[in-house]
C-alpha cells in the first residue's frame, strides 16, 4: 500500500502513516526500510499487519512538501531583474514589489516620503541587490517562488 508519513517522534522512532485507503497505521524505527529515514510528508509504500505498517520505503519520487502543504509553482520571477529593479528603483520599493513582498514595499514607499526615508531606503535597496546578486539561484527560486494550494 501507498501513504504519507504524517508524523514522527524523532527520539523513540515511532510514527503514523496515512494510507490510501484512508486509515492510518503506527510504525516504529525497526519497521522503516532503507538508508533514509522517516519524515514528515514523505510518500512511501510499506505493508500492512492489522494497524501497523511493515517493512516502510520511501518513493523514489518522494520528497517532503515545503511548509504548510503547498507545492511549489515554476519561478517566475529573476533574480538579476530583482537587482535592477532594487539599483534604480530601490527606494520606492519596486524591486520588493516585484517578488510578492508587498508589505515592505509600501514600507519602503511610505518612509520615501521624507529626504531622510530617502537615505534609509537607498541603502536597504543596495543591500536587498547585493543581496540578490550574491545569492545562489536556488536559494532564490526558493525564497521568492508563489506556491498554489
Amino acid at each position: 500500500m501507498r501513504g504519507q508519513v504524517l508524523g514522527v517522534d524523532r527520539t523513540s522512532g515511532e510514527g503514523q502513516i496515512s494510507g490510501e485507503d484512508g486509515l492510518r497505521y503506527a510504525f516504529s524505527r525497526q519497521d522503516w526500510s532503507g538508508e533514509k529515514g522517516p519524515a514528515i510528508g514523505v510518500r512511501v509504500d510499506f505493508e500492512t499487519n492489522g494497524a501497523r505498517a511493515l517493512r516502510i520505503f520511501r518513493l523514489p519520487e518522494a520528497e517532503p512538501l515545503p511548509a504548510g502543504g503547498r507545492a511549489l509553482a515554476a519561478n517566475d520571477r529573476n533574480k538579476y531583474v530583482a537587482a535592477l529593479l532594487a539599483f534604480f528603483f530601490g527606494v520606492l520599493g519596486i524591486h520588493r514589489f516585484y517578488l510578492g513582498r508587498n508589505g515592505t514595499a509600501v514600507v519602503m514607499l511610505v518612509i520615501s516620503a521624507t529626504i531622510v526615508g530617502l537615505l534609509v531606503t537607498s541603502v536597504w535597496a543596495f543591500v536587498d541587490m547585493i543581496r540578490y546578486l550574491i545569492m545562489s539561484d536556488a536559494e532564490f527560486a526558493h525564497r521568492y517562488a508563489r506556491y498554489y494550494p
